[in-house]
């Protein structure tokens, strides 16, 4: 896997991945930036949102779950002092489809947390990680 990071002026970046995507990051405005992207460290925290939404999706598809959507939704603390590493995230996953069980939904969010999500099992090496689901039934 590569990336590339390029200084457009100020806080201002421009990534692009290995994969050929390019996103804005951006510092805040005390910072020399001009909040016209993401900052670093809400990418990484949205990275780990990415990587647990992938893996819930694919773990009840493979096991013959009728999934139609996913939302994970996070929330993050950080150290107050340099390094200022997350010290707690909190996952809520948002799983809605037709005849859902909770069983295959709370399998699918512990699979992720303990085995699949190479980002969450990373970020669990500073921050103390919880998760919960909520199942909403469609029709």
């Amino acid at each position: 896997m590569k990336g590339k990071v390029k200084w457009v002026d100020g806080a201002l970046m421009v990534a692009e991945s290995g994969s050929g995507h390019a996103l804005v990051m951006d510092g805040p405005e005390e910072h020399g930036g001009r909040n016209l992207g993401v900052r670093p460290m809400e990418m990484l925290l949205l990275g780990m949102g990415g990587c647990t939404q992938f893996d819930v999706v694919h773990i009840l598809r493979k096991s013959r779950q009728d999934v139609r959507f996913c939302e994970v939704e996070l929330s993050a603390e950080r150290a107050e002092t340099e390094p200022k590493v997350f010290t707690r995230i909190h996952v809520h996953c948002r799983v809605g489809g037709k005849g859902l069980t909770e069983k295959a939904v709370e399998r699918a969010v512990r699979l992720s947390a303990e085995k699949y999500c190479s980002a969450s099992i990373m970020l669990a090496k500073t921050a103390e990680i919880t998760h919960d689901f909520e199942l909403v039934e469609l029709d």
